[in-house]
């Protein structure tokens, strides 16, 4: 199918507000998963780290599994996958008010719901990239803090909703809520396909002439009746025998050519269909070797490999704050009626404001998209570290302001990888990114969480956190530096008197 222009706006607008509100209603709770975080700790009475799995599942799955959910969105629309992710998401919420002990909260609330949340944000941000062409980067600004403002109001409703009529109630009208993806779903229409779409290739012409598969022509019964006259009259006339010995050495002969015939016919097929399998076969590996090859390429680029290290790094020491903030502060012993605002509320919005500042600098042109990626990771692993120091809800919600605003470097992480790899490459090199990035989200709250538990307090933990995040930051800034691109160009210029060759390519 081939689909007209975008149209930057008309029906597009209303894609953008339904994709807004899609991604306020699935990644609400996920994201504010912290206030249940707290709750889980006294229901089943587990291990910080082993219940941190749950709220890391939630968040890191849909990254893990992106390829997965571009292909789903790619073969039935996002309009389908849109709907059938609602069901996922209210679903999971919904059968996690019954969860018995915390591996039932693996499968509903970690797999289930992280499950439709990565499918949806798939298909948000496709839909909408069909709409929108030159207005896609606000389109795609406006849409992403869906997620921000959800986790915003998400962690003062699911709090409230536990006083009122506790977990599992908070968990029944969460995904009861969520139950309004199926209507924002349905407003997701396709674009529509152009108006002289170009014909479509019969399968004959879409397999090569080296692939064609033997087919004898069917003949009808006169065609049939006149080759066995035909050789009768030969046979006789050759031979000059007696035509009751002709007829029946005639029938022979015929059943014999014929059954000839049909097993060469049947050997022709075989052999025909099994060099296309092969040929077909021979085909997808190729491919799946090319992107490997590329893959290979990609990692040979030094700050690709930095920026890899750095995502992954990012993710492990970065993200456990929106979901321990708040079990941060009830362990400084920190007084509720301090509390003016829920301190992952606070990330929430802070995240929001990031995002929208940070993508609004990097369209200046005197600004260098890495090296401000590179200082939002810098700061982030030095107000990490400051936590363990913080002894008030007033220094907490700063600190927690601080690190919502810098984690809204999520919204110029993909012209970082533009700029890295370039705009050909970029969906292949994207892809890997998001998996490490989606395993960093995994791993991170349950090492922390592993941490406190094997050393009673956060202190350790967030000297962890700091430490990785500080980590990658001066690796991707060491790779990036201009250094080595001068290294590089005298490098790659020849002495005088010396001769260069180039092996032609075997195709």
């Amino acid at each position: 199918m081939v689909f007209r222009k975008p149209p930057d706006g008309g029906w597009g607008w209303v894609i953008v507000v339904v994709s807004f509100f899609t991604q306020f209603l699935c990644y609400g709770s996920p994201l504010a998963v912290g206030v249940l975080y707290l709750e889980w700790l006294d229901a089943f009475g587990e291990g910080k780290g082993k219940t941190a799995w749950v709220g890391s599942l939630a968040n890191g799955i849909g990254l893990l599994a992106s390829p997965v959910c571009s292909i789903c969105v790619s073969s039935f629309g996002a309009r389908p996958v849109a709907i059938f992710s609602g069901f996922m998401v209210a679903g999971g919420l919904m059968m996690s008010s019954f969860a018995p002990n915390i591996y039932f909260l693996y499968i509903s609330y970690g797999i289930v719901v992280g499950l439709g949340c990565g499918l949806l944000y798939t298909a948000t941000v496709t839909i909408t990239c069909h709409y929108f062409d030159k207005r896609r980067g606000l389109a795609l600004g406006l849409i992403s803090t869906g997620s921000s403002v959800g986790l915003f109001i998400y962690a003062a409703l699911q709090r409230e909703l536990i006083d009122l009529y506790g977990l599992d109630g908070c968990l029944l009208i969460v995904g009861a809520l969520s139950l309004n993806i199926l209507a924002c779903g349905s407003l997701m229409r396709p674009l529509e396909s152009s108006d002289s779409p170009p014909p479509e290739k019969t399968c004959v012409d879409k397999v090569p002439d080296q692939y064609f598969v033997y087919h004898e022509k069917e003949k009808t019964v006169e065609e049939n009746i006149s080759i066995l006259e035909k050789g009768y009259v030969d046979e006789k006339c050759a031979n000059n025998m007696p035509d009751y010995k002709q007829d029946s050495i005639l029938n022979k002969n015929v059943l014999s050519s014929i059954n000839v015939n049909e097993k060469d016919t049947y050997k022709k097929k075989v052999v025909e269909q099994t060099n296309f399998c092969k040929q077909l076969a021979k085909r997808k590996w190729q491919l799946y070797l090319n992107y490997w090859e590329e893959t290979v390429v990609l990692f040979k680029n030094k700050v690709f490999s930095a920026l890899f290290v750095a995502i992954l790094l990012f993710d492990i020491g970065g993200f456990p704050p929106s979901l321990l903030m708040e079990d941060v502060a009830r362990s400084a012993n920190i007084n509720e009626d301090d509390y003016h605002m829920p301190l992952i509320s606070i990330i929430g919005i802070m995240t929001a404001v990031g995002k929208l500042t940070l993508g609004i600098l990097a369209d200046f042109k005197w600004v260098n998209t890495l090296y401000l990626y590179v200082t939002t990771l810098l700061m982030t692993g030095l107000a990490l570290f400051a936590i363990p120091f913080a002894k008030s809800y007033l220094t907490l919600a700063v600190l927690s302001g601080i690190l919502g605003f810098l984690t809204g470097n999520w919204s110029i992480f993909p012209y970082v990888t533009t700029k890295t790899v370039g705009i050909e490459k970029l969906t292949h090199a994207y892809g890997i990114l998001m998996f490490f990035a989606g395993l960093g989200n995994s791993l991170g709250p349950p090492i922390v969480g592993w941490f406190y538990d094997w050393t009673q307090e956060y202190d350790t933990a967030f000297y962890f956190s700091g430490f990785c995040v500080l980590l990658g930051g001066f690796l991707l800034l060491l790779a990036a530096l201009p250094c080595w691109n001068a290294c590089t160009n005298q490098s790659s210029k020849l002495p005088p008197n010396t001769y260069s060759y180039k092996v032609a390519s075997s195709a």
